[in-house]
């Protein structure tokens, strides 16, 4: 038996959902999302059960369904929709940013460039917890391939086809070898079990921070894991929770994209970042995400 909830939301004009489907399109294989112009598919869990989650963005709205394999569902359809907007960015008072900042002699050009940027959000926490770990310290394309892989080795399976993104349950019954076979390191893969363990015995307790954020609470928590540091951390609180506060002065490409905006001869240093970013407060990685978004067209527009 299939149970489906769905929700119809209303969109800003100024929203972008080539930004959401990009986020989404990372894998080229589409094992667990598949995406088209206008349309985002995404296996996953709900309730611990197998979903297909389907976005379909139309002129003014965007139409979502989850069809989960399971009589057991509860129709939770505050939660469903809850989750849509928290990964569209709905929640993210971005007017006031960019109202802000739009006369900033470096960020102002990208915000006229970029309006409406949103930061693409996860699903779940535990998942952008998990993509943060396995992201660290490599390209993408090699995180993609071992992401990919370890959805394989869960094997979860929606009726429609999609793989389905696992769960803490799902990794915290792996053995540190399988994990291991699947391309990660020992670190990463003590990383994601020590992690996942966590989650399931409630000491990181995601969906009750998912509602109250206590910051200070969350990192001091996720950094006594190890294996856990800053940039995890404030890449997890955004991609998770669509906090906007995390600097991001750690992140390589924010460090390369910025030395091109600041036009400087010399590589930016973590501190000289950190303390570029610091002025941007509570914004610092909506600025990061504008960075990003605009290492190609920073180029463009100094012609």
């Amino acid at each position: 038996m299939t149970v489906r909830l769905s929700c119809a939301i209303a969109l800003p004009a100024s929203f972008r959902p080539a930004d959401i489907l990009a986020f989404h399109r990372r894998d080229p294989q589409e094992i667990s999302e598949r995406v088209t112009a206008t349309v985002l598919q995404k296996g996953m869990l709900w309730q611990d059960m197998p979903a297909c989650l389907s976005i379909s963005f139309l002129p003014g709205r965007a139409d979502a369904e989850l069809a989960v394999d399971g009589a057991r569902a509860l129709e939770r359809t505050a939660d469903f929709e809850a989750m849509v907007r928290r990964m569209l960015g709905l929640n993210q008072a971005i007017q006031a940013f960019e109202q802000g900042y739009r006369d900033h002699a470096q960020v102002g050009p990208l915000i006229v460039r970029q309006s409406g940027l949103r930061v693409p959000v996860t699903a779940t926490p535990f998942e952008a917890l998990t993509w943060a770990v396995t992201g660290q310290q490599i390209s993408l394309g090699a995180a993609v391939s071992l992401r990919r892989k370890l959805i394989v080795a869960i094997g979860l399976r929606h009726s429609g086809g999609l793989l389905c993104y696992p769960e803490a349950r799902q990794i915290a019954g792996l053995a540190e070898e399988q994990l291991r076979l699947a391309g990660f390191s020992t670190t990463k893969a003590k990383t994601l079990l020590a992690l996942s363990q966590r989650v399931v015995d409630h000491s990181l307790p995601l969906a009750t921070w998912l509602q109250t954020l206590p910051i200070d609470e969350m990192r001091a928590r996720l950094e006594a894991v190890r294996g856990i540091g800053p940039w995890t951390v404030n890449y997890a609180l955004l991609r998770g929770f669509g906090f906007l506060d995390g600097s991001l002065h750690g992140d390589a490409a924010v460090r390369r994209s910025l030395q091109a905006l600041l036009e400087s001869p010399e590589k930016v240093s973590e501190r000289q970042a950190e303390a570029w970013l610091a002025e941007f407060s509570p914004w610092r990685a909506l600025v990061a995400a504008h960075i990003w978004a605009g290492q190609s067209s920073i180029a463009a527009w100094r012609s």
